[in-house]
């Protein structure tokens, strides 16, 4: 057995509190507005030539809804079963289409070349060096030549970064945030652009997201 590929998926556990959060109405408060860069952007797809889209760790399916209300063919996983129930019974009432399928962000069940957008909004980072590293190359491999990918990984100005255990590299767990007791994967600029190098970036930059200290990187990047 490749103990290496193994530990890929092993520490990508975050859909375990997930599932609890997303089955009441206080934890999913947070995340019903669409993203204001996934906005942006979306002005641009057109012209991008982007008709395929992937929501990777959709959620409650936020951003899927979204893209799909703007005409786009809307493809949409989570590892959380009530994510993925939600997604669903969201589409349906909104009376939109979207394929809302239960997976794990590490293996793509997908073919080669299939989209021509990717969103992955918070959801990367959620395991260790390798389940970033495996989760990227899926994201590599599922986008067509100059297929856009947009995400967000957390950096190492985050307040939480080096708090609680490290299980990994620049990863750690802290069991003290309900939120943060599964791993967590934090990198500086360098390292993500070197992660990134299946992509060219075209943007990249370090905003505070809700809670004070929330800094992520938010990016596009082409695929090359």
């Amino acid at each position: 057995m490749d103990l290496k590929k193994e530990s890929a998926p092993a520490l990508a556990t975050a859909h375990q509190a997930w599932d609890s959060l997303w089955g009441t109405e206080a934890g999913r408060k947070d995340w019903i507005a669409v993203e204001r860069d996934v906005q942006d952007l979306e002005k641009k797809l057109a012209s991008l030539n982007v008709s395929r889209v992937l929501d990777l760790g959709c959620g409650i399916g936020r951003h899927s809804l979204f893209l799909a209300s703007k005409g786009y063919q809307v493809f949409s996983i989570d590892a959380s079963s009530k994510a993925v129930d939600f997604t669903q019974n969201a589409a349906l009432e909104a009376g939109l289409s979207i394929d809302v399928r239960q997976s794990p962000m590490t293996m793509l069940p997908f073919e080669d070349h299939y989209f021509d957008y990717v969103l992955a909004w918070n959801v990367i980072y959620h395991g260790d060096p390798d389940t970033v590293r495996t989760v990227l190359s899926e994201v590599a491999r599922v986008l067509r030549q100059r297929g856009i990918f947009q995400g967000t990984m957390l950096t190492k100005r985050n307040a939480y970064y080096g708090k609680g255990q490290k299980v990994a590299p620049d990863t750690y767990v802290n069991d003290e945030e309900d939120e943060k007791k599964h791993a967590h994967f934090y990198c500086n600029a360098k390292e993500l652009t070197e992660l990134l190098y299946n992509f060219e970036i075209l943007s990249l930059h370090q905003k505070r997201q809700i809670k004070p200290g929330s800094y992520h990187w938010n990016y596009v990047a082409e695929r090359i």
